[in-house]
């Protein structure tokens, strides 16, 4: 082995030199170092803006996806969906949501949710930006001061949203009829609000919320009267047919009207602020203040088919209540079943002879009315039922004076009050038909009959034997009396000889008249012509003229 090839020994190797130099960092962990303080600056950025989660519990989830379903306030995006899950009885659908830190305030005990869709309706159409971008939640705040962060969601929108200025009424109907959220409201035929709410009341009743806007709110007074103007309106009076409505929206979509009501109205005592009666039509909405109702009652013996819950009551002619009930009675001691009608009337309808029922007591009260209605029997005020039309056989209550009728006992301390009764006309009218009709089957139709037939067909053989025998003589005769007229027309011809000879003969005898006559005057001149015979006559002289000249 050579020695180029010998390894060097361990004493022969060099002792490596250890200096101390201070330690830096490679230019490699910059990028995580700063990765990671830019990430814990927005967790710690996050956290600090982090909102409130909420849960929000629907009936249906359509349409809702998790990641991309925002939850807008005021069109304006607060949060976005976070979890779609099923409640622990399946029955409705939890919906989770991170809200923004600015939403945190507007989560109150009745804060609102919905989920917001295209909804089309015959007066309004809402929703429709969603057919591309899709469904949202919606929100409205309330005004409670608890706070909550669970909600059960409302499946159709709530209340429309309007403007600060303006003013909101609440409207009070038996029945809503075809309004709904959106339809406009008119002042004159002039658009100045819209229905933004309806409810219906724990009594049955509605409560539509109505909001009228600046400046037309200065309009709405204590005297004012809104009525239902859906539809058209539709009258057969005395100037003819009159056909009213408020506009095209009103006519599809329903809508509310309101005017200045009567001036007696201010008298009325005032009910809650803000709080209005919405009334079935212009006409029962501008009829002066009807006041507290009064029941009476009536038994009637007749049959009162026709009468319905609503008929009219009229106190001569005039309108003054309604038909509440039409009830079956019994009487024990003749074992009959008259009707029981109740109806229900207001005093203020009767006009001056309402202030005559004030003037007698300081009070509305049932005693002071009890008395006027005594007074009023005392003159023959008794209840009718009488035929409203012939057509419908509908009947009403008719509240009229009749002198000639039996005199009845009025009791003022029943109640309700119990009114005098008589027959209904048209029940008369019923019977004296029956009479009529009972006398007709009473006649010997058949006997009549029989005769009838009998003469009939004597009637018939003559007719025959007139056609057969007499007519072809009455023919024949008509027929020589024409040939005896043309006859006769011949003969009285002026160019007929007839007439020539009666011409001559009518003209000799006016010459022998002519003679007669002369010697009629001659004998009246000469009577002793008839013994002497008639004197010759001398010729007469001539002139003497005549004769000179006559001579050579």
């Amino acid at each position: 082995m050579s020695a180029a090839s010998t390894p060097p020994s361990e004493e022969e190797l060099p002792t490596p030199a250890v200096q101390n130099r201070r330690w830096i960092p490679r230019l490699v962990w910059v990028v995580p170092i700063a990765a990671a303080v830019i990430g814990i600056s927005l967790l710690i950025r996050n956290w600090e803006n982090e909102g409130p989660r909420i849960t929000i519990s629907f009936l249906s989830g359509e349409g809702v996806q998790v990641g991309k379903t925002l939850v807008k306030y005021r069109d304006v995006t607060v949060g976005r969906v976070s979890a779609v899950v099923l409640s622990a009885d399946h029955q409705t659908v939890v919906v989770s949501a991170d809200l923004s830190k600015d939403a945190a305030s507007l989560l109150k005990a009745d804060t609102q949710f919905w989920i917001v869709r295209p909804r089309f309706g015959v007066g309004s159409v809402s929703g429709l930006e969603t057919l591309l971008s899709g469904v949202y939640i919606g929100m409205k705040t309330g005004a409670a001061t608890l706070r909550e962060r669970q909600f059960v969601g409302l499946e159709n929108p709530p209340a429309l949203s309007h403007g600060p200025r303006g003013r909101e009424l609440q409207l009070h109907a038996a029945r809503a009829g075809s309004l709904s959220i959106g339809a406009p409201v008119y002042f004159r035929q002039f658009q100045v609000g819209r229905v933004i709410d309806e409810n219906l009341l724990p009594d049955g009743s509605t409560r539509v919320s109505v909001f009228v806007e600046a400046p037309y709110d200065g309009f709405v007074k204590p005297v004012t009267r809104f009525w239902n103007a859906s539809g058209i309106d539709v009258r057969l009076g005395a100037d003819g047919l009159n056909v009213q409505t408020e506009s095209l929206a009103a006519l599809l979509a329903g809508g509310i009207a309101f005017d200045d009501g009567p001036i007696e109205a201010l008298f009325v005592a005032a009910g809650i602020p803000g709080e209005f009666t919405l009334y079935k039509n212009e006409t029962e909405a501008m009829a002066p203040p009807d006041g507290d109702p009064r029941y009476v009652r009536m038994r009637f013996t007749q049959s009162l088919r026709g009468l319905e819950v609503g008929a009219p009551v009229e106190f001569v002619g005039v309108n003054i209540g309604s038909v509440v009930a039409v009830d079956l009675g019994y009487e024990p001691r003749d074992r009959s079943f008259p009707v029981s009608v109740t109806a229900k009337v207001y005093p203020r309808r009767m006009g001056q002879a309402y202030e005559a029922l004030a003037s007698r007591g300081k009070t509305e009260s049932e005693e002071t009315l009890a008395a006027f209605v005594g007074t009023l029997v005392n003159r023959g005020l008794r209840a009718q039922p009488r035929s409203a039309s012939l057509l419908t056989g509908k009947l009403y209550i008719a509240l009229d004076f009749l002198p000639a009728s039996p005199r009845a006992a009025f009791d003022a301390s029943i109640r309700p009050l119990e009114l005098p009764t008589v027959n209904g006309t048209f029940q008369e009218l019923e019977a004296g038909v029956g009479r009529i009709v009972k006398k007709v089957n009473d006649l010997p139709l058949e006997q009549i009959a029989g005769d009838l037939h009998t003469d009939l067909k004597d009637l018939h053989e003559t007719l025959s034997e007139l056609h057969t025998r007499v007519l072809p003589n009455a023919v024949d005769t008509l027929s020589a009396l024409h040939s005896t007229l043309d006859s006769a027309d011949r003969t009285l011809d002026v160019e007929s000889p007839l007439q020539r000879g009666l011409t001559d003969t009518l003209s000799d005898t006016r010459s022998t008249l002519q003679a007669v006559r002369e010697l009629a005057d001659y004998l009246d001149r000469h009577p002793d012509a008839l013994l002497r015979g008639r004197l010759p006559q001398k010729m007469p002289e001539r002139p003497a003229a005549l004769s000179s000249d006559a001579k050579p």
